[in-house]
């Protein structure tokens, strides 16, 4: 499960290849919001791309829109009431400008496209996220009042030839999808009903992207999949196996001063290629995302995640001879069906064992349509969801402050990422093990490669101060 997230993407573009957000051709403009997951934000570029070619131009005004897109989230219920809540707030914008259309992109469009377009008449367009080529010709229907609908998905859609228009970026780090779909059959998951099929990218594609990116001004890319260790392209003769450390390699090289991330790993996919390629060059982040879901092996049984806790625990001890002093954060799902008390505890246990720098935790979240839906009775309470949950972020945040005072008196190099929230008299940047660090500016800007020396921390983030 890739991080969730939620922003609204404006018409800010950094990086000088990008230097002209708005279309200067544009007779009229779009507005997109983007709920979920990195892959979602990524999507939005490229739809943002797709509708710059047919003469659209992005605001960050839903008031002046004549297109106003909203690219949804499923994996938790919440995510779709927050979009349910934007899709009321627009319909109020129709009434008027009767001209305007609401569209749905991305995983709630399959799931729910009778609902919206029918039932609740919220949207005048539904499009999957295999679909967004067909935008213009799902505009034009839903202009002479139809309703412009493409759910279906693809075996071969990767969007590989569309240059995505960087929306609302920091002009220091973007994404670059390496791949579409999924085919582990998580039962909690709904990503392989909402986005199909595993395949992966053209390799030389995604490495002139990276490229690009750098020679505008870019200093960081994170390579994007629901597996990327699934990752394996061959070229059109099949002299050619492109695995997931390949690429990674590929990437490395374009420049040193390129950092390279990537997001997300599965336990039973990660290879030691990868770890060992991650060791040999030193711009490849020292960062893993490594999803358990749970502690318990009954439970991961029932999620039908493919490994043990002993095989996680075993995987996580090789990433340490590996890499020893790789940073490592995971996903953990507390209250799934039928967890009891001693499956709490072997979560806990497993946490203990790991010290995670960062975890994203939350409770279960049934979803309609997924297989545990199907098998499973939601049989926790949501009391007992909300007290495991809180013991678990309890225990990990104490975790996450012994990790971050270890590096007290620690140099890193930190790449900036701009002002501080809070002050504007100093920066922040991340580490190569994805910690944020606040530091007084100095002479530096954004986009430096800066050492700093870690002077003190909170539980989140590192403080410290310029030295090189």
């Amino acid at each position: 499960m890739l991080e969730l997230t939620s922003k609204v993407i404006d018409e800010r573009v950094q990086g000088n290849a990008f230097e002209s957000p708005i279309n200067v051709k544009a007779t009229k403009k779009f507005y997109i919001e983007s709920y979920g997951c990195a892959m979602n934000f990524n999507d939005s570029e490229i739809v943002a791309s797709l509708l710059h070619d047919v003469g659209y131009g992005a605001t960050k005004n839903p008031d002046e829109a004549n297109l106003i897109l909203i690219n949804t989230c499923s994996i938790r219920d919440k995510a779709e009431q927050t979009v349910r809540f934007r899709l009321m707030h627009f319909k109020g914008f129709k009434k008027r400008n009767k001209h305007l259309l609401v569209g749905v992109l991305g995983c709630m469009a399959e799931r729910l496209k009778d609902k919206l377009l029918e039932e609740e008449k919220l949207v005048d367009m539904v499009i999957g996220p295999d679909a967004y080529r067909t935008l213009p010709a799902l505009i034009a229907e839903a202009e002479s009042g139809q309703k412009g609908i493409n759910v279906l998905l693809s075996r071969e859609e990767t969007y590989a030839d569309v240059s995505p228009v960087r929306l609302d970026g920091n002009g220091v780090s973007s994404f670059v999808s390496i791949m579409r779909g999924c085919n582990n059959m998580c039962s909690f998951c709904v990503v392989p009903f909402t986005r199909g099929r595993e395949r992966s990218r053209d390799a030389d594609s995604i490495v002139q992207e990276a490229r690009e990116l750098f020679e505008n001004g870019y200093k960081e890319v994170t390579l994007l999949g629901q597996n990327v260790d699934s990752y394996r392209w061959e070229n059109a003769d099949n002299t050619e196996l492109v695995t997931f450390a390949n690429l990674m390699e590929r990437v490395a090289l374009i420049n040193p001063k390129l950092r390279v991330r990537f997001s997300t790993s599965h336990p039973k996919d990660i290879t030691d290629d990868v770890m060992h390629t991650i060791a040999k060059y030193d711009n490849i982040c020292n960062y893993i995302h490594l999803p358990v879901q749970s502690g318990s092996t009954r439970i991961l049984q029932l999620m039908n995640r493919n490994y043990t806790k002993e095989w996680y625990l075993h995987k996580v001890k090789r990433i340490k001879e590996i890499l020893p002093d790789c940073g490592l954060s995971t996903d953990l799902i507390i209250g799934f069906c039928t967890e009891t008390e001693e499956d709490q505890q072997e979560t806990l246990d497993l946490m203990k064992e790991c010290k995670f720098d960062l975890a994203y935790m939350y409770s279960y979240s049934e979803r309609p349509g997924t297989l545990a839906a199907r098998r499973y009775e939601d049989d926790v309470t949501e009391e007992i969801k909300s007290r495991r949950l809180s013991e678990v972020i309890e225990l990990h945040r104490g975790f996450s402050h012994e990790s971050n005072l270890a590096d007290v008196g620690k140099t890193y190099e930190v790449l900036v990422e701009g002002p501080s929230k809070k002050n504007e008299n100093e920066l922040c940047g991340r580490t190569d093990k994805n910690k944020m660090v606040i530091f007084p500016k100095g002479n530096a800007q954004k986009c430096d490669y800066v050492l700093v020396k870690i002077v003190a921390c909170t539980s989140g983030t590192l403080l410290g101060e310029i030295v090189g």
